[in-house]
């Protein structure tokens, strides 16, 4: 199975900690979805012999569209490529943007998962970040999709400055009452030239301290496996049969196509990533040219991809698997770095399988990063399997 991201680069306003690619200026748009959709034609050959299992719209805010400016860009997906029956289709959305009349819209659209950036609700936490809703919109966009969606995931950010555990216990509290089968959950990160980083160098806001994103994030993993929800991948729950399919593909080395300005791609050799500016992707694929860098992966950067996405989800990454795929002395490799953190309980072997405990969760990308390959002088057998 095979996905198709694309990227919406619009917003209505820039969140303080945000560093994705979007303009607030929407004077492009019309160019900018016809590009979009010529490059959903234009790189179908990729996909000939794949069959696609979700599409999803992210951004910048996809949900600033029109509805029948997404049904186009999925027709035009319908029409090139092959589409599994039933796919997962996900829009990312801002809770000012899901009115009641866009709520109806969407659903009688071919969209049947909704991704809503609620991020908080409390006034002061949405304010600091720039949010361009309330709380009061947030808990209403939810209601009104639960009537028409079955499938909705909420997104929240934890280790806000400022905020005490309580109030983060609330979040998820509201989040949990809100009755919504899929929740994703993000520490705050500091991002280089982003509003946010510039407003704590001023001393305007806190400093973000890890410290209490951790106390957070155990907090959270508490509260979700309590009620039932299943921690899939690190930052992400869900009730049984509601794994997000875009989420796992990625999470599981699947294909996808990046469509759109600064949208990436992954074969499983080869990463590309088209160029991060509005008008120069639109000049590009107007010439029918594709502008995109390209990276031909080596057996080391697929092993430390394999398990740096691998070691985030529930399953963890298989030993039988990385002896298959990279050689045995890949795998006496990842055992011998993997050894100090299983005598400190931050790993452990379930059979073949290297999991992460919950002691190590909030530490997994540490952990991942002991276990890549980092230069040429430590690859075993220079590159080549058993």
């Amino acid at each position: 199975m095979a996905s198709i991201y694309i990227h919406i680069p619009f917003c209505k306003q820039a969140c303080h900690y945000c560093d994705f690619h979007f303009s607030t200026s929407m004077g492009k748009k019309e160019a900018m979805l016809e590009a979009i959709s010529k490059e959903i034609k234009m790189r179908a050959p990729e996909f000939k012999k794949e069959t696609v299992s979700n599409i999803y719209f992210g951004g910048g805010t996809p949900s600033v569209l029109e509805t029948g400016e997404i049904d186009a860009l999925i027709d035009a997906c319908y029409n090139y490529y092959n589409i599994q029956e039933s796919p997962e289709i996900t829009l990312e959305a801002n809770p000012d943007d899901l009115t009641e009349e866009k709520i109806e819209a969407l659903a009688a659209s071919q969209i049947n998962r909704l991704s809503i950036g609620v991020q908080s609700f409390f006034e002061e936490d949405l304010k600091l970040m720039n949010r361009a809703h309330n709380a009061r919109e947030a808990v209403d966009c939810i209601t009104l999709s639960r009537k028409r969606f079955k499938n909705i995931s909420l997104d929240l950010i934890y280790g806000i400055p400022e905020m005490t555990n309580a109030r983060w216990l609330e979040n998820v509290e509201k989040a949990l009452a809100l009755d919504v089968p899929h929740i994703s959950a993000y520490a705050l990160t500091v991002e280089p030239k982003t509003a946010l980083e510039n407003f704590i160098k001023k001393g305007i806001i806190p400093p973000v301290e890890d410290e209490v994103a951790q106390e957070h994030h155990t907090l959270l993993i508490e509260k979700m496996e309590a009620t039932g929800y299943e921690n899939y991948e690190f930052s992400n729950f869900a009730l049984p049969g509601f794994y997000s399919r875009n989420n796992t593909a990625y999470w599981q080395g699947e294909k996808y196509i990046g469509i759109g300005p600064s949208a990436h791609s992954y074969d499983g050799e080869r990463r590309a990533w088209n160029i991060n500016n509005n008008p120069r992707y639109i000049k590009a694929i107007t010439a029918s040219e594709l502008p995109q860098e390209v990276e031909v992966l080596s057996l080391t950067d697929r092993y430390n991809e394999y398990v740096m996405t691998r070691l985030r989800t529930q399953q963890g990454l298989s030993l039988v698997e990385i002896a298959e795929s990279f050689g045995e002395k890949f795998q006496g490799y990842l055992l011998s770095q993997a050894q100090k953190h299983l005598e400190e309980h931050l790993l452990f072997l379930d059979e073949d399988q290297l999991v992460v405990t919950k002691k190590g969760k909030f530490l997994s990308d540490g952990i991942a990063a002991d276990l890549f390959m980092l230069n040429l002088f430590q690859h075993p057998d220079n590159e080549h399997t058993n």
